[in-house]
């Protein structure tokens, strides 16, 4: 047997250039696609925060006949204007706590770029984005 009629085994440079080709086609995919449902997933952080703060809105006002209007160091007494996880801040907004309030959360962190914002909720259970803004709801139901 001679030096020249040996088979090396083995894998060309073509055939792991098309291996990584394909991994790449797959990740282009599968990361828009996974970010999409992080943002979903997050987005429960956001409305827990916004339910404790209606319930304990509501709690007050059927002690106090009216509305608090701070969520941590005055009337609610929750722990935090931030959510359990960290990605929202809340805010409570009145002109007139006898009457009525509105709570939002701001996205934080990670969830800055989530295509529905802010979520809000106010003393009459109206919840912002509203389902029938489509731009809004375009990665799954901000509520």
């Amino acid at each position: 047997m001679t030096s020249n009629s040996r088979r090396y085994a083995g894998y060309t440079l073509i055939e792991l250039m098309i291996v990584v080709a394909v991994i790449a086609v797959l990740a282009m995919i599968a990361i828009p696609s996974y970010t999409r449902y992080a943002y979903r997933a997050r987005r429960s952080d956001g409305q827990q925060l916004l339910m404790r703060v209606a319930n304990a809105q509501e709690r007050y006002y059927s002690t106090f006949n009216t509305y608090g209007g701070e969520p941590v160091t005055g009337d609610l007494k929750l722990g935090s204007v931030t959510s359990e996880k960290g990605y929202y801040t809340v805010v409570i907004t009145s002109t007139d706590l006898t009457k009525n309030y509105t709570a939002t959360v701001n996205p934080t962190n990670a969830q800055q770029r989530d295509v529905c914002g802010a979520l809000s909720i106010d003393s009459r259970g109206n919840k912002l984005p509203a389902a029938s803004d489509t731009a809004k709801n375009s990665n799954g139901n901000c509520w």
